[in-house]
């Protein structure tokens, strides 16, 4: 696969566009989604973002609607819904470049509690997983939406982390359940490291911010273990496998809101 090189961050959330392609559905809150405090997993919620995808592209007609690969997610929550709420999910996207999209999706309850998210989406060939050009009618599809908006993807997490001692970690179990029709983990396990993390340190103290970035699959039988590093403003998480490949770099951090722009 050609290198994406290293995506910087995004900004943050952006504002629903006013026109353009939009996808939205809705769902319920399940039993299997909540936590032990009956609050929506960042997992489930990682699953709610790979299914509403999935969903636009069949809508919209895509060409390929499933040659894409996730790459990068990022969450900004500021609530979090709770069993059996009803949510709304509104995903549109946000950006492009040649071989890969950003897509922008928002999960609300009524309630107000409420998850943003950006994933960096990558155009691939799933026989060979190697990048391919957007199709040539999708930049058509989603251009009104994300205003032309040109989107890099570079991986920021990763870069210049601490190597780490392999026998010192503590090992994960990849389980039949992790993978999917792809033959690899799932995107949406990776999240469970986060969901972990966050009800070890005392439950998720909101807002938060959690990026999730995708440097090597893992495969079914391969051995994992997960490195953390705790710095002042963010903890780092790493799932690595054998050889000391690094397949995930994430990011939990305290996430301020912004103020309202001024009316001035």
């Amino acid at each position: 696969m050609r290198s994406l090189a290293s995506v910087a961050v995004t900004d943050g959330p952006v504002p629903e566009p006013g026109r353009g392609r939009i996808y939205a559905t809705s769902r319920r809150v399940r039993l299997g989604d909540v936590d032990a405090g009956a609050r929506l997993r960042l997992d489930a919620a990682a699953r709610y973002l790979q299914d509403v995808a999935n969903d636009d592209a069949v809508d919209g007609r895509y060409s390929d609607a499933h040659g894409w690969v996730v790459r990068r997610t990022e969450m900004w929550v500021t609530g979090l819904p709770r069993y059996m709420e009803d949510v709304a999910i509104r995903t549109w996207c946000g950006g492009y470049g040649s071989h890969w999209a950003e897509r922008r999706t928002t999960i609300a309850s009524a309630g107000g509690r409420r998850i943003e998210a950006a994933a960096l989406w990558v155009h691939v060939d799933l026989a060979t997983m190697r990048l391919l050009p957007l199709p040539d009618d999708f930049v058509p599809l989603v251009e009104e939406a994300s205003g032309g908006r040109r989107v890099r993807a570079t991986l920021r997490v990763g870069k210049g982390l601490p190597s780490v001692d392999w026998d010192a970690l503590p090992a994960m179990q990849v389980r039949a359940t992790d993978i999917d029709a792809v033959g690899h983990m799932n995107n949406a396990v990776y999240w469970e490291a986060v969901v972990e993390e966050l009800a070890a340190t005392g439950g998720p103290a909101l807002p938060l911010r959690a990026t999730v970035e995708h440097h090597a699959a893992i495969a079914p039988g391969q051995e994992v273990r997960i490195a953390r590093l705790v710095e002042e403003d963010r903890t780092v998480l790493r799932h690595m496998v054998e050889g000391g490949t690094m397949a995930s770099a994430i990011e939990i951090a305290p996430w301020r809101e912004p103020p309202p722009a001024s009316a001035h």
